[in-house]
């Protein structure tokens, strides 16, 4: 198997030091950036299959979150803020030196990602958004409530909520650490076909710090660049109907339908490199 040249550097931030990954040519004018962003419970390496196609071709930038591998954050407790996630996603672009990139997340770094590109930093940094399991947030508040007031919708409505179960047990003290401990880390390694990794309980602080006690979502900021986003028909967490409504905030957004489950990036990652080679296709 080709071995891939990896350069690593460390990214301070406020509270946390961040581990960033480059793979490839130098960025420039004939090199596209990417800047891959991954979710919960993973660190970067869940995206390592497809680096090693993309790289050829690509600048590719991945880091761990503060929250995941090998980053580390100072001082009990930390931050793991919504806002500070994207402060970090701008830390780490402003540490690679690359001009405009195409952003990729998947599950929470898909959430960090729509959230960095609706802030006014993305301007001329941003020039594509490609998303993969894992909405909005103030999009998902919305499109409940609106499900709720009608009762047409409530069966779509209530198979969503049954696949978010997960959140609300995440919120509780002690009990996700056991559960992790003792059952979901293989239920993970058989979704994702990898080996975890890395310390899911870390990451619990993710939804411990962005649910509990949110209120009501303000108005989505007006997103400009491209944006695709994938849809896994087979997502246990979720429903393909979330992306409606996203074309009343979002100018340009294409969606693209994958037979996958969640962890398509890791399952299929030819495919997902095919994609982001050429976002225009349909894999």
């Amino acid at each position: 198997m080709e071995t891939l040249n990896e350069r690593r550097r460390a990214v301070s931030v406020p509270g946390a030091v961040l581990a960033v990954f480059e793979f490839g040519p130098e960025p420039g004018p004939d090199v596209p950036t990417l800047l891959l962003v991954h979710g919960y419970p993973d660190d970067h390496r869940v995206f390592l299959p497809a680096i090693r196609d993309l790289a050829r071709t690509h600048h590719v930038v991945a880091y761990d979150t503060r929250n995941a591998g090998a980053s580390a954050v100072h001082g009990p407790g930390g931050d793991y803020s919504l806002k500070t996630l994207v402060d970090d996603a701008f830390a780490v672009l402003a540490g690679a030196g690359a001009g405009a990139v195409h952003l990729v997340g998947h599950d929470w770094g898909s959430i960090q990602g729509w959230a960095v590109v609706q802030d006014a930093r993305a301007h001329g940094r941003i020039v594509r958004y490609t998303s993969i399991s894992g909405p909005d947030l103030g999009h998902f508040s919305r499109w409940i409530r609106r499900r709720v007031g009608d009762p047409r919708a409530w069966p779509e409505l209530g198979g969503q909520l049954l696949r978010s179960w997960y959140i609300a047990a995440f919120l509780v003290p002690v009990l996700p650490e056991a559960a992790w401990r003792l059952v979901l880390t293989r239920r993970y390694e058989r979704m994702a076909k990898r080996d975890v990794g890395n310390d899911p309980v870390r990451g619990l602080a993710l939804y411990r710090s962005n649910f509990r006690g949110r209120r009501r979502p303000a108005a989505a900021g007006r997103v400009t660049v491209p944006v695709h986003v994938v849809v896994p028909l087979k997502d246990s967490f979720l429903a393909p109907a979330l992306v409606e409504g996203l074309e009343s905030w979002v100018d340009d957004v294409t969606v693209t339908r994958v037979d996958s489950g969640h962890w398509w990036p890791a399952t299929r990652p030819a495919e997902f490199a095919a994609l982001l080679r050429h976002p225009e296709a349909t894999p």
